[in-house]
């Protein structure tokens, strides 16, 4: 069980590392104004927004990280407290902005959250 939470919590550390790319990145570019449907205007306008909301997915990822290179008592920590903070970011998300963030962000660190616990 210790693997498939480890598999998971870096999935949804990826996942992160990923929307950090894209709000950071790409914003403005074609990939990134269709990842989350604003036209060329807006995302240019926004673009300061994007890179700031881009930096906190990187603390959620860079907190998943920690939690799988640091082990014992203080990597289980990590995990569920930062996997807690994305799963309340994609509740909070589907319910302001679009369910799709339901999918993408909430239910991959449930799953993770149930594997970490389960294995401790």
């Amino acid at each position: 069980m210790r693997i498939l939470a480890d598999v998971l919590t870096g999935l949804v550390a990826l996942i992160h590392l990923y929307i950090v790319v894209l709000e950071m990145v790409l914003w403005t570019t074609p990939r990134g104004r269709a990842a989350f449907g604003t036209t060329p205007e807006f995302a240019e306008q926004s673009k300061t927004l994007a890179a700031n909301q881009g930096l906190y997915n990187g603390f959620l990822a860079a907190g998943l990280i920690t939690a799988l290179v640091v082990r014992g008592d203080v990597g289980f920590a990590f995990a569920v407290f930062f996997l807690i903070c994305v799963v309340v970011a994609g509740v909070y998300g589907a319910a302001t902005v679009s369910r799709r963030i339901l999918l993408v962000q909430a239910v991959p660190a449930t799953l993770a959250l149930v594997a970490v616990l389960v294995a401790a």
